[in-house]
């Protein structure tokens, strides 16, 4: 997974979906039924469960849009990281609803994450790998266009997000490098690259004299040097440190 649909109400509504889907998995086929839970009783548990899988998957949108803006990539490792977060602040808010005086379950925790909750993420889990796999051919999102502006009225450059490589400091200009037709193109306009850089917070300082646009970042070419999409820029030693971290 490469891409990731970073819209709040996509996946507001993927949220949705899938506590409907537990709730009437959960109302109907009863997975952890042990014949002493009556029909208002499976009601609670249902609802509950189900809010609050919605509730934590809204939680996690807003997180993977603000990781996904600031790095501009995402993969199978962060996936992963971020489906366990959901799973973390799930069990957390399920046991809670469980023991509160709305069901004052009697399992202790380790029971209630064996009997329970295993089976529920079990439940949940292809669902929600499938969503978020065809969130993005379901529900295709717009292009991410930047707008950059330069201090002459006619400094105005709009390119798309994914085709900005980098932005070079000029004395009291700034060289814009991006992609078009898979070429590389340059344009100059009167700014600084401390005011894109606070416009565009997902760029990353690399040299007092370059900021990157991290997906476009492709090797090493030694200690000073990095590769990018067609260009290649000096690295400064006090800002190594954040480019390793990509």
């Amino acid at each position: 997974m490469k891409k990731l649909n970073t819209s709040i109400k996509h996946n507001l509504i993927v949220g949705l979906l899938i506590a409907l889907w537990l709730f009437v998995f959960a109302f109907i086929i009863k997975p952890f039924d042990d014949g002493t839970i009556n029909l208002k009783a499976w009601f609670l548990i249902s609802f509950g469960f189900s809010f609050t899988a919605f509730l934590c998957y809204g939680i996690l949108a807003v997180l993977q849009k603000k990781v996904f803006e600031k790095i501009s990539k995402w993969n199978l490792c962060l996936e992963t990281e971020f489906l366990t977060f959901f799973y973390i602040i799930y069990l957390i808010g399920i046991y809670a609803y469980y023991k509160s005086p709305i069901l004052n379950g009697g399992y202790s925790f380790t029971e209630f994450f064996s009997t329970i909750f295993v089976k529920v993420a079990l439940i949940l889990t292809p669902v929600i790998i499938l969503a978020r796999r065809y969130l993005i051919k379901l529900i295709p999102q717009k292009d991410d266009f930047l707008i950059i502006r330069g201090e002459n009225k006619l400094d105005v450059l709009k390119i798309k997000k994914a085709d900005l490589v980098c932005i070079s400091n000029a004395q009291n200009y700034v060289e814009i490098f991006y992609l078009e037709n898979a070429k590389l193109h340059s344009k100059i306009i009167r700014s600084s690259l401390k005011k894109v850089q606070e416009e565009f917070s997902f760029l990353v300082q690399i040299h007092r004299s370059h900021l990157i646009n991290p997906s476009h970042f492709k090797s090493w070419r030694n200690q000073n040097t990095v590769i990018l999409t067609q260009i290649e820029l000096p690295v400064s030693k006090n800002y190594k440190e954040t480019l390793l971290a990509l």
